[in-house]
């Protein structure tokens, strides 16, 4: 199992009593990371400690800041890669499979394309497996590294440990340009306009494809300022199918 996989899984979720509790073991483990170079297992354990150094409270709050206003940091990967099309509906389908091939079951309240949900699986795959999962995902990677550190959160070495492990090429640097003409998605003007329009769509909504198990919460950022999508075809293969 890639260990940095697992520990990123649990970084990347809501911060929780837990993480604080055992922050210690979880630096430990990462010292038999071998799947990483060493500056990058530095980069982890740093993260953690500088996370963990917060209040707790005030790392729950800053985390809904930056994930959870606007669609642009979505940790919800079909996001990026299908907005509301129809294909979210058909991957989101095509994922759950593989999850369950994978001895993975979810509740119905959990989406499938979930980044940490994602890192989880990919830690049960065979090392090679995971690394192909990881590529086909890079692209996102690279535009949610750029996004954050333009945004200036530290989270943002988290996915580049992710691209690291992926192997890709990409250099999220050369996204730049890209993502500073993006309009801002997570301004109260934005927010207010998102919930008007949810108002007026929300009933409406209720019968597409693939929106049965999606949140108010989550509709609610499926309609605002859109954002720049990934050209990544009409699927997004998630994993070795087995």
């Amino acid at each position: 199992m890639m260990i940095s996989l697992k520990v990123i899984s649990l970084l990347l979720d809501y911060p929780s009593e837990d993480l604080w509790e055992h922050r210690n073991e979880i630096i430990d483990a990462l010292q038999e990371a071998d799947e990483l170079p060493v500056t990058q297992v530095a980069k982890l354990m740093a993260f953690i400690r500088e996370l963990t150094q917060q209040d707790l409270l005030d790392a729950q709050a800053n985390y809904s800041e930056i994930f959870d206003r606007g669609r642009a940091r979505s940790l919800l990967l079909f996001e990026h890669a299908h907005g509301e099309s129809r294909d979210r509906g058909q991957a989101m389908v095509d994922l759950l499979n593989q999850y369950q091939q994978a001895g993975i079951t979810l509740s119905s309240r959990e989406l499938p394309d979930y980044l940490p949900t994602y890192l989880e699986y990919l830690t049960l795959l065979p090392t090679d497996e995971s690394i192909e999962g990881l590529n086909n995902i890079a692209p996102i990677l690279a535009l949610l590294s750029e996004r954050l550190k333009q945004r200036g959160s530290d989270y943002h070495a988290l996915f580049d440990v992710l691209l690291c492990l992926s192997q890709s090429e990409l250099d999220a640097s050369q996204l730049a340009a890209q993502v500073e003409k993006e309009p801002v998605d997570d301004t109260p003007a934005a927010l207010d306009a998102v919930w008007e329009e949810e108002q007026v769509t929300f009933l409406g909504e209720s019968a597409q494809c693939g929106s049965n198990n999606i949140s108010q919460h989550q509709r609610r950022f499926a309609q605002e300022t859109p954002v720049q999508y990934l050209n990544v075809g009409n699927s997004l293969d998630m994993g070795a199918q087995k």
